[in-house]
């Protein structure tokens, strides 16, 4: 009878550092979830009809312009969607490097070569694990609003 609750009584305290390791790995396996690019305000306004952003008047249109950290990249993806992104690269946030479209809808950061979707920002090839930061874009028909507030 003894060896039958010592039995259990030392199952019972190996399931609990069981249980104790699995929710330390839990915890210690945490990725950084926050892209590197600093949080900056941003609140422009571009007049598209204008001539200096002739490009953002046909879909898969770019133009770079003022603003963010390290300037911004926006992309027309239909007709009454734009993509508005930092040209900092989210891998080496310390680089002089600017995002560059390479062909749309394709960027790509020349410092560590990530590539980048311009449709969402997302990573195509290359070493960041974060996609490009992302800007809130509104479009009224001849204004396109650029803010992340």
């Amino acid at each position: 009878m003894k060896c039958s609750v010592l039995s259990k009584y030392l199952f019972k305290i190996k399931y609990f550092y069981i249980l104790i390791f699995a929710i330390f790995l839990i915890f210690a396996c945490k990725k950084d979830k926050i892209n590197p690019v600093p949080d900056t305000l941003v609140d422009i306004y571009l007049n598209i009809s204008s001539t200096q952003y002739i490009r953002l008047t046909t879909i898969e249109g770019f133009e770079y312009v003022t603003g963010g950290v390290s300037g911004i990249l926006v992309y027309r993806k239909s007709l009454d969607e734009f993509m508005a992104f930092d040209r900092m690269c989210p891998y080496n946030s310390s680089s002089c490097e600017r995002i560059q479209v390479q062909s749309t809808p394709i960027a790509v950061d020349s410092g560590c070569g990530t590539t980048f979707l311009m449709l969402d920002g997302s990573v195509i090839a290359g070493p960041s694990k974060f996609p490009l930061k992302q800007y809130k874009t509104y479009f009224d028909g001849s204004y396109l609003r650029i803010y992340n507030n």
